[in-house]
């Protein structure tokens, strides 16, 4: 999959994901020196910059947090799920082939339309459970 080209506002953003280790908000986006260096002041502009890198595939909404993180997966051929530490809100990307494959069966016998599958687990990672 090749990456799309992306406009100045959208590239900051997603240059501020990726150099955080724990999801951000819009607003801790927008707080972020690098990004307001680079002129961007409103939160419109973070939101408007998400959505665009969301439909690429670039960054991912964590549902649970109202948070956002770069995609670490060079491309998808499933959904991703997400491993949420409790304590360091370190987030792991994990594929969902199984699962997603469980949900949608059972889906489907109770008659039940999908429209969106998040999958988020919540726990402590390696480094805070020890």
């Amino acid at each position: 999959m090749m990456t799309p080209k992306l406009t100045k506002n959208q590239q900051v953003v997603l240059d501020a994901l990726r150099a955080c280790e724990t999801p951000m908000s819009a607003y801790q986006i927008l707080d972020v020196d690098s990004v307001r260096s680079k002129g961007l002041k409103a939160p419109l502009t973070i939101y408007r910059a998400l959505d665009k890198l969301i439909e690429a595939g670039l960054v991912h909404r964590i549902e649970s947090l109202n948070a956002f993180v770069s995609c670490d997966q060079e491309h998808h051929t499933e959904s991703p799920a997400f491993m949420i530490c409790t304590e360091c809100k370190h987030i792991i990307e994990v594929g969902t082939r199984s699962v997603q494959k469980t949900l949608m069966k059972q889906a489907a016998e109770a008659g039940f339309e999908v429209e969106q599958l998040h999958v988020e687990v919540s726990g402590r990672c390696r480094n805070c459970a020890h």
